[in-house]
């Protein structure tokens, strides 16, 4: 796939239909660390409603809670 003139990309045709999008709806592009994922938007939601749906979830389970505390809290 190649970026056109305007930085789009076409999603092919058997993805589209596969994964249910049609024509008209709403998506957004979310960066996940170097990727960029294209999700369906949700009417109704803010985007930062959107986006702690999308990553809930996904986070590694390598490190217990109090570990992520100190690590946030820098303690």
């Amino acid at each position: 796939m190649k970026l056109n003139s305007k930085g789009q990309v076409t999603i092919p045709a058997s993805l589209r239909h596969k994964l249910g999008f049609a024509e008209g709806d709403e998506v957004d592009v979310v960066e996940d660390g170097t990727t960029l994922r294209i999700v369906r938007s949700e009417p109704g939601l803010s985007a930062a409603e959107r986006w702690i749906r999308l990553v809930r979830g996904s986070a590694s389970r390598g490190m217990s809670t109090d570990e992520v505390m100190r690590l946030t809290r820098g303690d």
